[in-house]
């Protein structure tokens, strides 16, 4: 204590008042040392009676996104939002069951420890940190300055209480951690099992030989096994809701705005020479690149717009095209490896020459060049292919890369041209030649996202705030949906469920539903890509569901277990009187075999997923035949032909097993611990309360 004391002592240098503001308080806010101190706040949970407060949650969730966005920058989305929030609070809980913890267990830190994470041998890392000098080692002499000055004793205090905070969690990590036992048995079996292979031959009968009609399930079978199983159909308490969205997609007058700011730059665009600067500097969402380019490489809309005249110099724009506005510098162009086309067809599919669908495409051609139809239109309305939807519209291609005859046609016809009826092996074409191209581009591409203004959120947002609130007046969802045209979906959730049918992940509906009510209406809560809004129209508490709802569920099962029997007595009935060589001949089969079997092969031929039959096969020695075993899929009868041995273990494989195995268990004992703590943990989560 007297040690501690003197470092307190009212001496110093003013200097490193400035040291520790600007070097260990900003550390030290980034370690949440300041959190809570002193300022009312309302708790966002409460473990066994213990409160953990709004502010603690808030500032471990700041800690998170600021350390998401300088990893990988940029902002963040409303479902990661979501996820960050869902990882704060547990962050923040599992602090809470680590103090309770820590003080059952009377794990203290006295200040002879502390002393030594700062002028110890090895001190704390942000010691080493901040005042290590030029060659790396630590000066003590400015340590014991800062140490001593009157001016920085409120930051010192919380140095030391973020390192004797450190100090007590590593002391609570290493008591759970010293459980972990590696034993040489331990490392043995590891040993064994990732090097031992076997093979075997094996007589199997698949249950589902037996024929459905061969069997009766009566509905006395089907309660009895309901009954027998009851633990199997219990559910948690489930909900069923109608909700509503609306998409965050740009609209028209989004997309107008963007590609007006994108006009407004086109002279200085043109006229600049730092194109890579002039990118950065206007925020463009697409990266510079000197690559020379292919139209394939590019989307359809902006590759005509280039190749409509492929001008070194010239500006392109705005167009737009694969969810971006696109303002284009045509840098430099020079000759592709081979010719590009953009076309569209119409393809009626056949395997064999069909003169009717030959004479029906050229009637559809006939249409199209009198005028009396559009290409695309009749690509919509009768082409075979997937293309269909988008008129026919193929984008761009290398030459070689369609079917013979189709390429050839496309590229010997002249661009704007229709070309057809031709045969290929998939059927019959009539193709519209957009254009060809020769040249590869080097372009500028200053291009935007095309997001949603914030107008437009609000208005998306504010439309679901309104069906909210007409619905919980009129108390209809649907017809007020319907008013406000949005159409209605339904869907049964479970609580505790991680995903919403239709909806998706979202810890803010799951922490509604989880209290909600028949009749309850959710808030307007926003997702990655869209709005939602939720009504409970019925809440079924937890429990078995009934009989009546499982029946069509358990019938199969039920069969299965039928002929399970069958399919074993019988085998049982043959091996009993035969041997292993002539039991295929007594059921009607073959003896298979299998090599190279190992402890993690998953599937056997003729038997699926089965477990038992890897673990009888090792259970076995070379030469012995194990009796009948009832599998998940099929009975069977198997026979182990070989199993390799290992070479011996040298100890420095057994010591890096050990540390697989040690690394392996500490990871899955702390998870364990916490798990279990929050088993037997009361804990009363209040975000939806606070969010109200």
């Amino acid at each position: 204590m007297g040690a501690m004391n003197t470092l307190r002592q009212n001496t110093g240098v003013i200097l490193w008042i400035l040291v520790l503001s600007f070097g260990i308080i900003w550390t030290l806010q980034d370690s949440d040392v300041f959190s809570a101190m002193n300022q009312p706040s309302r708790n966002i949970a409460m473990v066994d009676g213990s409160p953990i407060q709004q502010q603690e949650y808030q500032q471990t969730l700041k800690q998170l996104r600021t350390r998401f966005q300088k990893k990988l920058g940029g902002n963040l989305n409303s479902q990661m939002q979501e996820r960050m929030r869902e990882q704060a609070y547990n962050r923040v809980v599992n602090q809470k069951l680590r103090e309770q913890q820590m003080e059952q267990l009377g794990i203290s830190v006295t200040d002879s420890e502390v002393e030594a994470m700062v002028f110890g041998e090895t001190p704390h890392p942000i010691i080493r940190r901040q005042f290590a000098d030029s060659t790396g080692q630590i000066n003590y002499q400015l340590l014991q300055n800062m140490a001593q000055n009157p001016q920085a004793r409120s930051q010192w205090l919380q140095l030391e209480q973020y390192l004797r905070q450190q100090r007590r969690q590593q002391k609570m990590s290493s008591l759970v951690q010293s459980t972990i036992q590696i034993s040489e048995n331990d490392i043995k079996d590891y040993y064994r099992r990732q090097n031992t292979s076997a093979s075997a031959r094996y007589v199997s009968l698949r249950y589902a030989q037996v024929p459905d009609d061969s069997i009766s399930v009566t509905e006395s079978d089907l309660r009895s096994y309901y009954e027998n199983n009851k633990e199997d159909f219990k559910r948690e308490k489930t909900v069923t809701i109608e909700y509503a969205t609306t998409t965050k997609e740009a609209t028209a007058e989004d997309s107008s705005a963007i590609a007006s700011d994108l006009s407004e730059l086109r002279g200085d665009f043109k006229t600049t020479e730092q194109d890579s600067l002039f990118l950065v500097n206007n925020a463009s969402d697409s990266d510079f690149s000197s690559a020379y380019q292919t139209p394939d490489q590019m989307s359809a809309r902006v590759a005509d717009s280039i190749y409509a005249n492929p001008e070194p110099g010239r500006i392109v724009g705005p167009v737009f095209g694969g969810g971006q506005a696109h303002l284009i510098k045509i840098r430099d162009t020079r000759a592709a490896e081979t010719e590009y086309a953009h076309a569209r067809h119409i393809l009626l599919k056949t395997d064999q020459a069909n003169s009717e669908m030959r004479n029906r495409l050229q009637a559809i051609r006939d249409s199209i060049e009198s005028g009396t139809a559009s290409f695309a239109g009749m690509a919509r309305k009768y082409s075979d292919d997937q293309s269909a939807s988008q008129g026919g519209d193929l984008g761009w291609f290398a030459q070689g890369s369609m079917a013979d005859a189709f390429g050839e046609a496309v590229f010997t016809a002249e661009p704007g041209s229709l070309v057809g009826p031709i045969r290929s092996e998939f059927g019959y074409h009539l193709i519209k030649v957009e254009t060809r191209a020769s040249k590869a581009v080097q372009r500028a591409n200053l291009a935007y996202n095309l997001s949603p203004s914030q107008s437009t959120l609000a208005d998306q947002e504010s439309q679901l705030g309104d069906l909210a609130y007409y619905a919980e007046e009129s108390g209809n969802f649907r017809e007020e949906a319907q008013r406000l045209d949005l159409s209605v979906q339904q869907v049964q959730v479970e609580t505790g469920q991680s995903s919403i049918p239709g909806i998706g992940q979202s810890s803010a509906l799951s922490q509604f539903l989880e209290t909600a009510s028949t009749g309850n209406m959710s808030e307007v809560v926003e997702l990655n890509d869209k709005f939602v809004v939720a009504h409970v129209t019925n809440v079924t508490p937890e429990g078995y569901r009934p009989f009546s709802e499982v029946e069509s569920q358990i019938r199969p099962q039920v069969a299965l277990q039928k002929k399970r029997k069958i399919v074993v007595q019988r085998m049982e009935r043959a091996f009993a009187q035969s041997d292993f060589e002539s039991l295929p001949e007594a059921l009607g089969t073959d003896i298979r075999t299998q090599s190279d079997l190992s402890f993690s092969t998953n599937t056997v031929p003729g038997l699926g997923r089965e477990p038992k039959f890897v673990g009888t096969v090792f259970g076995l020695d070379e030469g012995q035949t194990s009796g009948v075993v009832e599998g998940s899929n099929a009975a069977f009868v198997v026979q182990t032909t070989q199993k390799s041995t290992p070479p011996p273990l040298t100890e420095q494989r057994r010591q890096k097993i050990r540390r697989q195995l040690l690394k392996q268990r500490r990871k899955q004992i702390a998870s364990d611990w916490l798990a279990a703590l929050k088993e037997e943990a009361t804990i009363q989560d209040n975000r939806s309360a606070l969010q109200q």
